[in-house]
């Protein structure tokens, strides 16, 4: 947390296997960068992850953080070298984000089974630019 720059991070995140990619783990993080944004007027969310954490580098793609590089041996982690994978989401980008977390979580968007009509597309709605970030 930088408060002075107005910058914060999503700490360690550990979804237990029940709650990945569900709706609930969707509106979460939603709940959280709408804090971050709209309550404590932070200008941007951070993302960091070690690069070879491929779901994680997912996550914050799906749900519309953009890519901002990759930070290499920016640790030393257990003992080893770690490369860090770095995401955001700026203010700017967080109205647009905003209306599409909302459009998504609708109740309209999902079948009695609690299952999706339609993807979140968060990803496509931020104008920054993703390329470069290849998920193995």
């Amino acid at each position: 947390i930088n408060q002075e720059h107005g910058t914060i991070e999503i700490g360690h995140v550990n979804f237990s296997s029940q709650l990945l990619q569900t709706r609930s783990a969707t509106e979460a993080n939603y709940l959280l960068l709408q804090y971050a944004f709209d309550i404590l007027g932070y200008r941007r969310v951070e993302w960091k992850c070690t690069a070879l954490n491929a779901k994680s580098r997912r996550a914050a793609l799906r749900l519309g953080f953009q890519y901002e590089g990759t930070w290499i041996k920016s640790e030393v982690c257990k003992g080893r070298s770690r490369d860090n994978s770095y995401f955001s989401i700026v203010d700017d980008e967080w109205v647009q984000l905003k209306q599409e977390f909302q459009r998504w979580l609708n109740p309209m968007n999902f079948d009695s089974n609690g299952q999706q009509l339609t993807k979140l597309n968060a990803a496509q709605i931020n104008p920054r630019s993703n390329q470069g970030c290849q998920i193995v």
